[in-house]
């Protein structure tokens, strides 16, 4: 993970052993969730912090290369955009003083990336979406100079076969077509990671989804996309149909994105096999199984996360839901 890519182009016995290696590792990780102990009892946390840059007049600044090089900082990396970087914070428990060193850490590394970013005649602004962004931004070369990145859109060019279609319809409506996944530059977030062991993690994945809307309401701050008014939320539709692979007869016939998760089955089924991770890239990178009940036809098979994907038992999704 987060290594450059060395190669641009991709055989079909390179996508082989890919998916060989990945169902080789989520087996391995699953023998060492049934046979080794982690230390659940004090819970290691972590944070991503995705920023944008911005020049005098609030125009995304594409100088993300220069001020990560005067940086110097293992914490700081590249996003997807030029305009983009992201705070890794280092990762640490939150009892006792932890999340007042977290706001020490991130505010004293923001500061240090401040300081970088006004010598390279820009700053720092932390927001869902940049307003003043236009699609002149979001173009193909704006996207960080990253060999990763652009594998990562010619593969998702390839696989849906035509331009991206972007139609959100808000308050306002915006309908355009982009020829790269450039646009999900334009979402930043914070992400929060939390260490639980797998015996509490389906409590915990619960328990996130009842509160999801909730936090949702509180942290909407993405109300504007190229000039438009549209979700107070837009970073929702807008990473979905960003990425989103599928040509339009897909979309027609009710094909779901990545894996495909439907309504219907059993939280309390077992899982499928792990036949199921290979056949699509998207499964595997979010580590996802599927598992249905007796009564579920194979299109009604639902998604929920898990550890891995492997021919056993799953401990981790599979507790009655409270969503």
């Amino acid at each position: 993970m987060g290594k450059d890519v060395a190669q641009g182009a991709f055989s079909r016995e390179d996508r082989a052993r890919y998916r060989q290696k990945v169902r080789r590792c989520l087996d391995v990780f699953a023998l060492m969730l049934d046979d080794f102990g982690f230390d659940a009892e004090r819970p290691t946390t972590g944070l991503e912090i995705e920023l944008n840059l911005v020049d005098s007049e609030a125009e995304p600044a594409m100088r993300n290369a220069e001020i990560l090089a005067n940086l110097a900082d293992p914490t700081f990396q590249t996003e997807l955009g030029q305009f983009n970087l992201e705070l890794n914070a280092r990762p640490r428990l939150i009892e006792g003083d932890g999340f007042a060193d977290y706001e020490e850490d991130v505010q004293a590394s923001l500061g240090r990336a401040e300081h970088r970013a006004v010598k390279a005649d820009s700053t720092i602004i932390l927001i869902g979406i940049l307003p003043t962004l236009t699609p002149r931004h979001l173009v193909l070369d704006n996207i960080s100079a990253n060999e990763r990145y652009r594998v990562l859109n010619e593969q998702i060019v390839a696989a849906r076969g035509e331009d991206i279609e972007l139609d959100i319809r808000g308050v306002e409506r915006l309908q355009t077509y982009t020829d790269s996944i450039a646009p999900e530059a334009a979402c930043t977030s914070v992400q929060f990671h939390m260490q639980v062991s797998p015996e509490s993690f389906a409590s915990y994945w619960n328990a996130s989804q009842a509160i999801a809307a909730v936090q949702v309401a509180v942290g909407a701050n993405s109300p504007f996309l190229y000039g438009k008014r549209l979700w107070a939320e837009t970073r929702i539709a807008l990473f979905e149909q960003a990425t989103d692979t599928r040509p339009d007869e897909l979309k027609a016939q009710g094909v779901r994105p990545g894996c495909g998760s439907a309504s219907g089955g059993s939280p309390r089924s077992s899982t499928s096999s792990r036949r199921t991770c290979g056949t699509s890239r998207r499964c595997c990178r979010s580590a996802t199984t599927r598992t249905r009940s007796r009564s579920c036809t194979r299109a009604a098979c639902r998604t929920w996360v898990s550890c891995a994907c492997t021919t056993a038992r799953s401990t981790a999704g599979t507790a009655r839901s409270t969503t």
